[in-house]
């Protein structure tokens, strides 16, 4: 099954209820499934590109070069900026950080210390900052602190599932 883009995804911030603590679980379990999925692969499968696009681990390195920009854009809705910082739509760094020369190891372990800084940034938060929101810069959307890390939780997923999709096809 082809997954969409994740530039073309629509992303829908309506809702109203608190659902921030199953945001954060899911934000902290992505380590811990990346890290059961990447120990499933084959070391050869690590770092074969697929249809052109970013191999294994530089899909994890993907999610490690943007974390800073989650927590960033934490500090910019606690700062009651008006929009949130923009990133590179083109993922530079991700295309010239040359991932695929790290270690695994250390690709992994680079993702999970900068995810749990970002959840000891979440921990300290209290419910009225969940609800601090800024616009964001391509969706000209606003976005709450609790939408925000929603949006994260699906970025780590797509690529999550991403892996999968390339360990997949490249073990045929």
């Amino acid at each position: 099954m082809k997954q969409i883009q994740w530039f073309e995804r629509k992303f829908d911030f309506s809702f109203e209820q608190n659902i921030f603590p199953s945001i954060i679980e899911r934000l902290s379990g992505t380590p811990i499934r990346l890290k059961s999925k990447i120990g499933e692969i084959p070391p050869e499968l690590l770092e074969p590109k697929f249809e052109g696009k970013w191999s294994i681990k530089e899909n994890i390195g993907h999610l490690t070069d943007l974390e800073p920009l989650w927590q960033g854009r934490l500090d910019d809705i606690l700062e009651g900026k008006q929009y949130l910082r923009s990133t590179d739509l083109n993922n530079t760094k991700t295309d010239i950080a040359q991932h695929n020369q790290v270690d695994i190891a250390r690709l992994l372990s680079r993702f999970i210390a900068l995810r749990e800084e970002t959840l000891h940034k979440l921990d300290a938060l209290k419910e009225v900052d969940i609800y601090k929101t800024a616009l964001h810069p391509r969706l000209e959307k606003p976005m709450r602190t609790m939408d925000l890390f929603l949006f994260v939780a699906e970025h780590d997923d797509h690529h999550l599932s991403r892996i999968t999709a390339i360990a997949a096809n490249n073990n045929k």
